[in-house]
């Protein structure tokens, strides 16, 4: 008999001619769909050893119309919240036995829109959406179009009857006001993400009703906007804190108010001794900041982790109306919030 050297790619037939048997008895022995004699048995596994036969996941799917392949599209990987969701994501689908497929947007429409369509010709079983990016409108219609199970985390999308998980970004933005008006501040300045993201518009609403329950009139002038990074956060702290009266920044995420810790120090200002500065999404490397980041929200694995699940709850009990999985957010108090001064900007 001739034979094959392992390192070339074997199909079944090939491990049928070396076990000398048919190949649908291999199929019978490798899928254990039909019982066959205990010498055809070892025949067949020691072939496939030999031969370093490994069945295809692409003709699988084909027969079963399931790749066990979730899509995750999510707009900037380097953004730590972002690695973190997809890790517990990634955890999740580990445990159920499922791989994983990521696409990285960039927060750029186009590149999502081809990321999209990737994963339908990847024939992924189900789709994990993290703030998506661009036309809403076009966005929500390539999706219906697509017809395939569907969980939008972080950001709604309106006009698209999605599954969704995200966290309470309003009672979130007010238990950070809340916890630095019980220290004494009143001059609070609110660094809010991109206003056409639903998730930044929360957040400051949740900053004005929480000052207005203090009875603090919310100052136009303290609410700053731009996007999700640290060197925004670190320009936008220097412009609210140069005006010598502000004691306290609220921060639209963690990101954003690390770069406003790096501006407090440059102007001379020590944290939390002449400013407090309190961040959101609850992300790791904020413990790590100087000083330690106070922040609010949920544990961002735990997010991935949920929207995972209910993904494949989905793929396994399709449901006749979308679920809404509203997460709490906490408040993690560290060493970068602590007691107003008595004059602001001084220590």
């Amino acid at each position: 008999m001739a034979t094959r050297s392992p390192s070339a790619a074997s199909t079944i037939k090939h491990v049928a001619a070396r076990a000398g048997v048919s190949y649908t008895t291999v199929s019978h022995v490798l899928n254990g769909t039909r019982r066959v004699s205990d010498d055809a048995r070892r025949r067949v596994e020691q072939a496939a050893r030999e031969l370093a036969y490994a069945p295809s996941a692409v003709a699988r799917a084909l027969k079963n119309s399931r790749t066990r392949m979730l899509g995750v599209l999510v707009p900037n990987i380097t953004n730590p919240f972002f690695a973190e969701l997809t890790r517990g994501i990634e955890d999740c689908c580990h445990r159920a036995e499922y791989a994983v497929f990521l696409c990285n947007s960039d927060d750029a429409p186009e590149r999502q829109a081809k990321y999209l369509q990737t994963l339908v010709e990847r024939r992924v079983d189900g789709l994990l959406l993290a703030a998506p990016a661009g036309d809403t409108e076009h966005l929500v219609q390539r999706l219906q179009a697509m017809h395939v199970p569907l969980v939008v985390i972080d950001r709604e999308l309106p006009g698209l009857p999605a599954n969704l998980v995200h966290v309470d970004h309003h009672a979130g933005a007010k238990l950070a006001v809340q916890h630095l008006v019980a220290l004494g501040h009143r001059r609070i300045a609110c660094l809010s993400g991109p206003s056409n993201f639903a998730v930044s518009r929360l957040r400051a609403a949740g900053w004005r009703e929480a000052l207005a329950a203090a009875g603090i009139a919310p100052d136009a002038g303290l609410w700053l906007e731009g996007d999700f990074d640290a060197a925004v956060g670190h320009a936008l702290a220097r412009q609210v804190l140069a005006r010598g009266d502000v004691t306290a920044i609220v921060a639209g995420n963690d990101l954003m108010a690390i770069g406003a810790l790096r501006a407090a120090a440059e102007l001379g200002l020590a944290v939390p001794q002449a400013v407090s500065v309190i961040g959101f999404d609850s992300i790791d490397l904020g413990a790590y900041a100087y000083p330690p980041l106070t922040t609010v929200g949920h544990r961002i694995g735990a997010i991935g982790e949920a929207a995972a699940s209910l993904l494949l709850q989905v793929l396994e009990q399709p449901a006749s109306a979308p679920a809404e999985v509203k997460l709490p957010a906490y408040l993690v108090e560290r060493a970068s919030t602590g007691p107003a001064p008595r004059k602001a900007g001084r220590p």
